[in-house]
């Protein structure tokens, strides 16, 4: 319900009724009183994302494409509802470049799509579904922006991807997971060059940039060049990036080891990425991190996602890796079993945005 300003009927009333009780001056002022200023906006409220990589379509390397069902599934509504139940809003999705396009350069493969559209179709009611082509800049073991694999082919998959998905806004690009084995000023001439791909398709949905060397946050401003230094710049058309980055807990952030650091070093893993996020009006989004199921890893874990509430400014959100069907025993997995949810659950839901 609106206030009432002058010129309204309400105000008109009361401005005749003070005339008729001899408050003509009174009156007078309320007619000539500009009409009150508009409160002031804060800051946008930046949207949070939180959830988990329900990884296994990237599964079954060593035979590509391989069998579905054998060697790689993608996840199910069942594999998804607990962590929907628990209040998550993204899911990350891998799937693997080789599978989806057999052939560089060549259409996407049929039946391989609509495998990848009722996984789609299974987690929609995340508000975000990240396609992720997990392929570490890799294709059949050759590197991409070499001769024989250009940086024009990251391009045409996105081109083709990017068309197939632009009419659903809960979708977000993940352009490649954790490249690596490129160097940085060559990988943001490609990046630039398949986000445009991507754009010119109409295509308005979130695109996530990560980093080389595995894009780790830690290592952010390390290198040379260092990621900091090569992305510094990347702009987008209709501004509706972030840049991914990763970030394990474990002594050499590989997210292999059994131990993890100290809180205060997890939380310093993210400092320097803040603030050149900050300093680029740049929005960051963790796609990867994980730890085991110890008592200090727990401490490390609430540590760097305290770190990120405090930094919603620029952080966008996270999701946990992994949860999935079939990773079994793998120690940061947070897929519920037999014997109920995983310890780090409780940590995680303590983060998720309200």
């Amino acid at each position: 319900m609106s206030a009432a300003r002058p010129g309204s009927g309400i105000v008109r009333w009361m401005i005749a009724l003070l005339a008729l009780l001899g408050g003509g001056a009174l009156a007078a002022m309320m007619l000539q009183a500009p009409a009150p200023a508009a409160p002031a906006k804060g800051p946008p409220l930046v949207p949070r994302y939180a959830g988990v990589n329900l990884a296994s379509g990237s599964f079954g390397t060593k035979a590509l494409p391989g069998i579905y069902g054998h060697d790689y599934i993608y996840p199910n509504a069942r594999d998804a509802a607990p962590f929907l139940a628990a209040g998550m809003t993204a899911i990350r999705l891998p799937f693997r470049w080789e599978r989806v396009q057999p052939a560089l350069g060549r259409p996407l493969d049929p039946a391989e799509m609509r495998r990848l559209d009722a996984a789609v179709m299974a987690l929609s009611g995340f508000r975000m579904i990240i396609l992720d082509l997990h392929n570490y800049a890799g294709y059949r073991g050759t590197k991409l922006g070499t001769p024989q694999f250009p940086g024009s082919a990251l391009e045409d998959v996105w081109r083709q991807l990017a068309a197939r998905y632009r009419s659903n806004p809960r979708i977000a690009f993940g352009m490649m997971n954790e490249p690596t084995g490129i160097d940085a000023l060559a990988w943001r001439q490609i990046a630039e060059s398949t986000l445009l791909a991507i754009r010119d398709t109409g295509a308005r949905n979130l695109v996530l940039i990560p980093g080389t060397r595995w894009t780790g946050a830690h290592s952010w401003a390390k290198g040379t060049p260092s990621n900091a230094e090569a992305l510094t710049g990347v702009r987008d058309p209709i501004n509706n990036i972030a840049f991914e980055m990763h970030q394990y807990l474990d002594p050499n952030s590989s997210g292999t080891g059994a131990t993890c650091v100290s809180a205060e070093a997890a939380a310093a893993r993210l400092r320097v990425a803040t603030a050149w996020l900050r300093a680029q009006k740049a929005r960051g989004f963790l796609g990867e991190f994980g730890s085991p199921a110890t008592p200090e890893c727990h401490v490390a874990l609430d540590a760097l996602l305290t770190t990120m509430d405090n930094s919603d400014d620029v952080w966008l959100g996270w999701t946990y890796w992994a949860a999935g069907a079939r990773w079994n025993k793998y120690a940061l997995s947070v897929q519920p079993d037999a014997n109920g949810p995983k310890p780090q659950m409780a940590i995680l839901a303590k983060h998720l945005p309200k």
